[in-house]
């Protein structure tokens, strides 16, 4: 293990762990705002987008993360009304296309788990907070969005560590993230694994500090589950 090839090139691992942590943060953020309103319009069974918010669903869901990148970087550059309109400036960009396809991506699966959350919303919350005046708005904000949410902690935490994974993909359309970092280290000093083990490193300890932040934030606000449990 040429550990000191790896400490020579730690500029390399950090300018990866970077692309790769700001990248999975920002799809989640813009995963998040489409799930949120796409769950409560899917648990509701809304008559006229429903439809397309199940196909977009099914869509990206059905499909593995690797082609829809290779689509959007590769594919939508080959439609010359798209290499001519204002939108080629970001598409023709790889950073762009791997944030649209995290992006969309994270949102259909957060769609489902927003979804679920919602549909076994407890009967009670709602009927109490109709009871008490609130307006169908107020209730949605006040009640059953944050319920939801707080349900919905654990399999979010989920979707977080698979998107950081799959993040992964990043690294074959030109650029550099953690694996990408990894895989010049070997090629130039043509190593076999050390680049890929200290990518798996890094890794992992993102992953232990998402897994950990995530603990804390259910011992926080499911707290009243697991005092419920033990009654």
């Amino acid at each position: 293990m040429r550990v000191d090839l790896v400490l020579a090139n730690w500029h390399l691992f950090a300018q990866g762990a970077w692309l790769t942590i700001q990248l999975t943060a920002l799809a989640l953020a813009i995963g998040f705002c489409i799930a949120l309103p796409a769950g409560i319009a899917r648990a509701r069974r809304k008559r006229f987008v429903s439809p397309a918010i199940n196909a977009y669903v099914y869509l990206f869901r059905g499909t593995p993360l690797l082609v829809q990148a290779f689509l959007i970087y590769y594919g939508l550059a080959q439609f010359d009304w798209i290499r001519g309109s204002w939108a080629w400036a970001y598409l023709r960009d790889p950073w762009w296309c791997a944030l649209i396809a995290f992006s969309l991506n994270s949102g259909a699966y957060a769609t489902e788990i927003i979804r679920g959350a919602v549909e076994t919303a407890p009967r009670g919350e709602l009927e109490a907070a109709s009871a008490l005046g609130l307006s169908d708005r107020q209730r949605d904000w006040l009640v059953l969005i944050p319920s939801a949410l707080r349900r919905a902690l654990p399999q979010y935490g989920n979707e977080v560590v698979f998107m950081l994974h799959g993040s992964v993909v990043a690294s074959v359309i030109a650029l550099q993230d953690i694996l990408g970092a990894g895989r010049t280290l070997n090629a130039r000093y043509y190593l076999a694994y050390e680049g890929f083990l200290t990518a798996a490193a890094l890794y992992m300890a993102i992953t232990f500090a998402i897994v950990g932040t995530f603990r804390l934030i259910e011992r926080r606000y499911l707290r009243h589950l697991a005092v419920a449990n033990a009654r």
